[in-house]
C-alpha cells in the first residue's frame, strides 16, 4: 500500500510540469534509458526506479516507449513504465496506453538527428536495426471481474476472466492473521483444467498444492 502511494505521488509530482500531449509515469525498476526502441541502440543514461518520467508515445504494439527524463530524451520498453489507470499505479500495457492517453509515435532519423547530434555514436545511424512493429493482438479474454472485501480484520479478493474459446479463470485470496490461502482454478475450452492453491503464514514460510483433471 505505502508503494503504491509513493509511486502515485512521483506521477502527480511528475504530471505538474509536463505539457498536456504527454503522460506521467514513474519507472518500475533501474533501467536504461536508450536512442532507439532496442537493446541494440545505446544507452543514453540509467532511469532509477521511481523515477518521474514523461511518456511522449509508444510504438505501435506498445512494446517501446518514447521517455523523457530529466533533459534527457530516449527509449524504454513499456513493461518498465508505470502510470496511473483507475487511481492506481499499473504497468503500461496495450489495452491501458489509449486510456491514459499515451499515442502511437514512430522512430525515424528525424528523431535521430533532433536529440542525439552531440553524442559521440550519433554517426552511426545505420549500424543500428531498424524499429519492429508489432500490431497488439485483439485481447483473448471476452470477460473479467475483479472484487474486494474486507471485514473483522480480513480480506477476501476475487478476480476470474473468460477467454474468447469457452475457458475460464478463477482465484481467491484469504488473508487474516498473518496467514494467506490463494487457490487459482482454470478450466479449458473442452473440460480439462488445473487447480492450484498456495498458503504461506508469517515466520513458517509457504506451501503449494497442485491437482489436475481432464
Amino acid at each position: 500500500m505505502l508503494k503504491n502511494m509513493l509511486l502515485a505521488g512521483a506521477l502527480l509530482l511528475a504530471g505538474s510540469s509536463v505539457s498536456v500531449a504527454a503522460t506521467a509515469a514513474v519507472a518500475v525498476t533501474n533501467v536504461n534509458l536508450r536512442a532507439g526502441p532496442s537493446t541494440a541502440y545505446p544507452a543514453i543514461t540509467v532511469v532509477p526506479a521511481g523515477g518521474a518520467i514523461t511518456a511522449f508515445g509508444c510504438l505501435a504494439g506498445y512494446t517501446w516507449c518514447d521517455i523523457g527524463f530529466g533533459p534527457y530524451r530516449g527509449w524504454v520498453a513499456a513493461s518498465y513504465v508505470q502510470v496511473v489507470y483507475r487511481g492506481a499505479p499499473v504497468v503500461l500495457a496495450p489495452p491501458i496506453a489509449p486510456a491514459v492517453g499515451v499515442t502511437v509515435v514512430t522512430f525515424n532519423r528525424a528523431y535521430w538527428d533532433r536529440y542525439y547530434t552531440a553524442y559521440p555514436w550519433y554517426g552511426r545511424w545505420a549500424a543500428y536495426p531498424p524499429p519492429v512493429y508489432r500490431p497488439y493482438a485483439t485481447p483473448v479474454v471476452t470477460s473479467h471481474s475483479r472484487s474486494v472485501n474486507c471485514a473483522d480484520g480480513s480480506c477476501t479478493g476475487t478476480r476470474s476472466a473468460t477467454g474468447v474459446y469457452g475457458g475460464s479463470t478463477t482465484q481467491t485470496r484469504s488473508c487474516a492473521d498473518g496467514s494467506c490461502t490463494a487457490t487459482r482454478n482454470t478450466t479449458g475450452p473442452y473440460g480439462a483444467g488445473a487447480t492450484r492453491t498456495r498458503s504461506c503464514t508469517a515466520g513458517q514460510g509457504c506451501s503449494a498444492t497442485r491437482s489436475f483433471h481432464r
